[in-house]
C-alpha cells in the first residue's frame, strides 16, 4: 500500500511537470507568475519597511550607509544567480525532455555549488571588508553603518545563497506556490524581527541584518524538508551531490548571464555611488538609495513575471513547442510593461510623497523626490528588455543573453554616467539612467526579431 501511494504521488509530480507543455499558456503564466509576483511584492514591501525604519529611527547617514552596501548585495546575488538561475533553467529543459535522472543530479550539484561559492565569497569579503566598502564609496560618516550591516549579512551568506537557489529549483520543479510560501514566510518573519530588533531593542542597522539572515535560515529549513521527501519527483538523496563536470559546466554556461548582470549592477552602483558622492555628497548617495528602493518595488513585479515565464519557456523549448514558447514571451512583455506604467505614473505625480516614506530630512527629501522622477522617466520600456533577456537565458542562448544583460548598464549607463555630469553636474548623473534605459530597449527589439526569423527558417 505504501508503495502504491509513493508511485501515485510520483506520477502526480510528473503530471505537474508535463502540464507545462499542455495547459493553455495564459493559465500557466498566471499559475507560475502570480506566486512569484506575490513573493516579490512582499519582498519589496519588506525592503521599504526596512529602509524606512532605518531612515526614520537611525538617521539619514544610516540610509546612505545602507546604499553603500548595495554593490555587496548585488555581487553576492551575482554568485547566487550563477548557480540558482543556471541550475533551474537546466532542470526545466531536462524536465521538458523527461530526463528525470539528470534533473535530480542537477539538484544535488546545486546544493554543493551553493555551499562552496557561498563560503568562498563570505571568507574573502570578510577578510577585506573595510577596503572594499571604501572602494564602494563609503565615507568616514557612512563606513561604520555599512560595516555593521555587512558583517552580519556575510556571516550568513551561505544561507542566503542556498535559500535563493532552492527557491529557483522549486519553481523549475513545478512548485511555484511552495516558492511563494517560502518567500512570504521570509518576508513576514523579517518584518516582525526588524520591528523587534530595530524599533524595540534599538539594535540599529545590525538588527536589520540579523532579521534578514534569521528569517532566511528558517525558510531554508522548510525548503530542505520539502526536497528531503522521497515522494517528490526531485528529492535529495545519496549520490547526487558529487560535482559532475558536464552538469557544472551547463549550470555555469547559463548562469553566467545573470551573474554578469548582477556583477555589472555591482560595478554600476559602485561607480554611481562615487559619482553621487563627488557631485552631491553623502545625501545624494542616500537619495540614490531611496530612488533605487522605489524602482525595485515595481521591478520586482517584472522579476516575478520573468520567474513565472522561465519554467514554461524552458520546458517548451526543450519539447520544441515554439509557438507556446513565444506566446508566453508576448504575455510576459505585455504584463511587465503594464506594471511599469503604473510605477511611472505614481513616480511622475507623487515623488515627494513617496520619498517622505523614507525620510523627513528636508535636504534628503528634495534630492530623493528629484531622483525618483528622473530615475523612472522612461522606466516602462525596461519591462520588455528584461523579459527578452530572461527569455534568451531560459532557453540557454548564452551569448545573446550575456550581451543583452550587459548592454543596459555596462555599455550604456557607465559611459553616460561619466560624461553627462560634465555638462549637467549632479542632474547629469540622474539623466544617465533613463537615457541608458531607452538605449538598451532600442537594442533589444531588433535582436529578438532576428532570432524569431532565424528559428522560423531553421
Amino acid at each position: 500500500m505504501h508503495r502504491f501511494y509513493h508511485v501515485r504521488e510520483m506520477t502526480d509530480n510528473k503530471k505537474a511537470a508535463l502540464e507545462l507543455g499542455q495547459k493553455p499558456v495564459g493559465q500557466l503564466l498566471w499559475q507560475y507568475a502570480l506566486p512569484a509576483i506575490v513573493a516579490m511584492t512582499a519582498s519589496s514591501l519588506y525592503n521599504i519597511i526596512d529602509r524606512a525604519m532605518i531612515g526614520q529611527i537611525v538617521g539619514p547617514e544610516a540610509i546612505a550607509g545602507l546604499g553603500i552596501t548595495f554593490p555587496f548585495m548585488n555581487l553576492s546575488a551575482a554568485f547566487g544567480a550563477a548557480v540558482g538561475v543556471g541550475s533551474s533553467a537546466c532542470i526545466s529543459v531536462k524536465l521538458g525532455q523527461q530526463d528525470y535522472k539528470t534533473a535530480e543530479n542537477l539538484l544535488g550539484n546545486t546544493v554543493t555549488l551553493n555551499l562552496i561559492v557561498g563560503f568562498i565569497f563570505m571568507a574573502v569579503s570578510l577578510l577585506f571588508l573595510d577596503p572594499i566598502l571604501r572602494f564602494f564609496g563609503a565615507s568616514d560618516a557612512t563606513l561604520p553603518y555599512a560595516r555593521e550591516f555587512m558583517i552580519v549579512i556575510l556571516l550568513g551568506n551561505m544561507v542566503t545563497h542556498m535559500y535563493f537557489g532552492m527557491n529557483a529549483v522549486l519553481r523549475a520543479a513545478g512548485k511555484p506556490r511552495h516558492a511563494m510560501y517560502a518567500t512570504l514566510f521570509t518576508v513576514a518573519c523579517n518584518i516582525v524581527l526588524v520591528v523587534t530588533f530595530v524599533w524595540w531593542f534599538r539594535w540599529g542597522i545590525r538588527g536589520a541584518a540579523l532579521a534578514t539572515i534569521t528569517s532566511q535560515s528558517l525558510a531554508l529549513c522548510w525548503q530542505m524538508w520539502i526536497f528531503s521527501d522521497k515522494k517528490e519527483l526531485l528529492h535529495l538523496k545519496r549520490g547526487i551531490y558529487k560535482l559532475r563536470k558536464t552538469l557544472v559546466l551547463n549550470i555555469i554556461s547559463i548562469g553566467i548571464s545573470p551573474f554578469l548582470m548582477n556583477a555589472t549592477s555591482c560595478i554600476i552602483v559602485i561607480f554611481m555611488n562615487n559619482q553621487f558622492v563627488h557631485y552631491g555628497g553623502d545625501m545624494a548617495v542616500g537619495a540614490y538609495s531611496i530612488a533605487n528602493s522605489v524602482v525595485m518595488v515595481f521591478f520586482m513585479f517584472v522579476m516575478g513575471m520573468n520567474q513565472g515565464m522561465q519554467p514554461i519557456v524552458g520546458y517548451n523549448y526543450g519539447a520544441e513547442k515554439y509557438d507556446r514558447m513565444f506566446r508566453c514571451l508576448w504575455l510576459t512583455i505585455a504584463c511587465a510593461t503594464a506594471i511599469l506604467l503604473v510605477g511611472w505614473t505614481l513616480s511622475m505625480f507623487f515623488p515627494r510623497q513617496i520619498a517622505r516614506i523614507f525620510t523627513t530630512d528636508p535636504t534628503l527629501l528634495d534630492l530623493s523626490a528629484t531622483g525618483i522622477k528622473l530615475d523612472m522617466l522612461v522606466f516602462f520600456v525596461v519591462g520588455s528588455q528584461a523579459a527578452i533577456t530572461h527569455f534568451f537565458q531560459s532557453i540557454g542562448k548564452v551569448k545573446i543573453s550575456i550581451f543583452l544583460s550587459l548592454s543596459r548598464q555596462l555599455f550604456l549607463l557607465l559611459p553616460m554616467a561619466y560624461v553627462f555630469p560634465l555638462f549637467w553636474d549632479l542632474d547629469g548623473v540622474w539623466y544617465s539612467m533613463p537615457a541608458s534605459d531607452f538605449g538598451s530597449f532600442a537594442m533589444t527589439i531588433p535582436i529578438l526579431i532576428w532570432y524569431m526569423k532565424r528559428l522560423k527558417y531553421s
